[in-house]
């Protein structure tokens, strides 16, 4: 028996011609100005990242999970690479601002100081790692909530 492929509601198919479309235009309107400079960035970018960043993360990532030892502690590997990974990803995004690389025209054009940014980065950070090792705390198999110890109803 063959089957039929799952192609999805018409919404869905009309909204992924719309988003192909829009990167479609995207593209057109990034390339009419400074091609050579947009493809050797991307190219660059996709280098570093597959050279560089990709051999680093990962043997970080191995470091971790060796680091926890036992099977029953590789679940724990989540609380630390999310955390991680948004922090990471919010100094890529903000370097310039956190690491202060800033110049006078920024401080211009904006009114403001870039001398905040790290201290904030840095308070978003401890926040994530925080929060995540809250969770793990409260997921513990040996951590019980009031209402896992209620005795159970009389039927």
């Amino acid at each position: 028996m063959r089957r039929r492929p799952v192609v999805g509601s018409p919404f869905q198919l009309l909204l992924l011609a719309c988003s192909f479309a829009l990167a479609g235009y995207a593209g057109v309107r990034l390339l009419a100005g400074d091609w050579r400079g947009i493809a050797l960035w991307i190219v660059g970018a996709a280098l570093l990242h597959d050279l560089v960043l990709l051999p680093l993360y990962s043997a970080a990532d191995r470091a971790l999970v060796r680091g926890l030892g036992a099977a029953g502690h590789r679940a724990w590997t989540s609380y630390v690479r999310v955390p991680t990974v948004l922090s990471g990803l919010l100094l890529l995004v903000w370097f310039p601002l956190i690491l202060n690389l800033v110049d006078r025209r920024y401080r211009l054009a904006t009114g403001m100081s870039a001398d905040v940014y790290l201290g904030r980065w840095l308070l978003i950070t401890a926040v994530l790692f925080g929060g995540s090792a809250l969770l793990l705390v409260l997921r513990l198999p040996g951590v019980r909530r009031a209402t896992k110890r209620r005795p159970p109803a009389a039927h």
